[in-house]
């Protein structure tokens, strides 16, 4: 079992920093960082989550080193639908009504959707029912054959920017699963001829065939800028604009009433 000196030092190592770095952030001495990861110094609750906070430590982990260091967790974590984040979930679901008639769809850690506007229906109905059984694993939807990855012209430029932002990810906050995942869609995978030229140096579209229309699409993620709950740290929204004209103009005739936003019965946020 690790303890809390051990955990600090593999999450400073991860950052790239030396004990000075550290205590030059957290405004404490070097010694004192250095005593506290070899064990000669018990930090406080306080110390810890000071330190935590320089490292930027997920709030997940932040509950790990406290509890290493023989402290009560500080950061709840409480389904998506506990009515203690209902201020937190009627957020969500406006930005996803809002964003109507574009697709929307929230995620979590270990990229499991959680919620969806309407606006994916037309979408989801083209891929295997299989892959819809929660947990619907947005990253699986996007490259296995039976989903997205039929649709997508440019799926070598789609993998490649799963694979970097994965890649990422692993590097800030490692996570068994999401290594897994990585390595059973990204890590092997082959060339992939299915690319397409890109007249822009701004993003990269994903290109959908779908109806017998091409779609350009980019996305932006939204996350809470402070949260205080382990499940609202993980959650992100990923959003989805047309990148040309063509593209606004199909979404313009799919437009409909606004609905309810599309929850997933049975997904785990844990």
């Amino acid at each position: 079992m690790h303890t809390v000196g051990d955990l600090l030092r593999q999450w400073r190592r991860r950052r790239g920093l030396s004990q000075l770095d550290l205590a030059i952030a957290a405004d404490v001495s070097a010694r004192h960082v250095s005593l506290v990861e070899t064990g000669r110094s018990k930090p406080s609750a306080g110390m810890i989550l000071r330190l935590a906070d320089q490292l930027h430590v997920p709030l997940r982990d932040r509950n790990r080193l406290l509890l290493a260091g023989g402290f009560a967790p500080r950061y709840a974590e409480r389904p998506l639908d506990d009515g203690a984040l209902s201020a937190a979930r009627d957020a969500v679901r406006r930005v996803l009504r809002a964003h109507e008639p574009y697709p929307a769809v929230v995620f979590d850690r270990r990229w499991n959707i959680v919620m969806a506007n309407r606006a994916v229906d037309p979408f989801f109905a083209q891929v295997d029912p299989d892959l819809l059984r929660p947990p619907v694993n947005l990253v699986r939807l996007g490259l296995d054959p039976r989903g997205f990855a039929r649709m997508v012209v440019n799926l070598a430029d789609v993998r490649a920017v799963f694979r970097a932002r994965i890649s990422r990810q692993l590097a800030v906050a490692p996570d068994p699963e999401v290594a897994a995942l990585y390595e059973e869609l990204l890590a092997a995978a082959p060339e992939d001829a299915s690319s397409q030229r890109i007249d822009t140096d701004v993003v990269i579209p994903m290109i959908l065939r779908i109806g017998g229309r091409e779609l350009r699409l980019f996305s932006t993620i939204t996350t809470f800028g402070t949260p205080m709950d382990v499940t609202i740290d993980e959650i992100a929204i990923e959003s989805y604009y047309p990148a040309d004209a063509e593209s606004a103009a199909y979404f313009a005739d799919q437009r409909r009433p606004v609905v309810d936003t599309r929850a997933f019965p049975g997904q785990s946020l844990h």
